[in-house]
């Protein structure tokens, strides 16, 4: 297999960092996601209010082909932007994964026929669980 065969040749981490079940606790947008409150009146702002249903339907419209999930928005950038609490990325974003190596490992497996990747977000508890195995393996 030549390096441009590999999906893997960029990747800092080999396919055997990522294969198997990891699950990735806190990274979801969960109703527990800490919004700004106006130290003035104790209140929270209407665009810093929201419910994990709006933030999975706006993480669901977007148009892309690789699966999104709802992540939380810093307080920062919610103030500074007047954002709702949420934003969207790909699954295996390195917000959630942790790190971007981890990133680009999930995405060349995804992108790859030889791996199947799922995933499970858990918006519950704030966790998203990611699945990788061998495609001739995957049954």
């Amino acid at each position: 297999m030549t390096s441009e065969d590999d999906p893997f040749h960029d990747c800092e981490l080999d396919p055997e960092a990522i294969l198997g079940t990891h699950t990735f606790e806190n990274v979801l947008f969960t109703d527990e996601t800490e919004t700004p409150v106006n130290v003035l009146t104790g209140e929270t702002s209407a665009h810093s209010q929201a419910t994990v249903e709006e933030a999975k339907e706006f993480a669901a419209s977007i148009d892309t082909e690789t699966p999104q999930i709802a992540l939380p928005a810093s307080v920062e950038s919610q103030v500074e932007t007047r954002s709702k609490p949420f934003t969207a990325a790909a699954f295996f974003h390195f917000k959630a994964t942790g790190s971007i190596e981890r990133h680009r490992a999930y995405h060349a497996a995804y992108e790859s026929n030889t791996f199947t990747v799922d995933f499970k977000a858990d918006y519950a508890s704030g966790d998203l669980t990611i699945t990788v195995k061998e495609a001739d393996k995957a049954n």
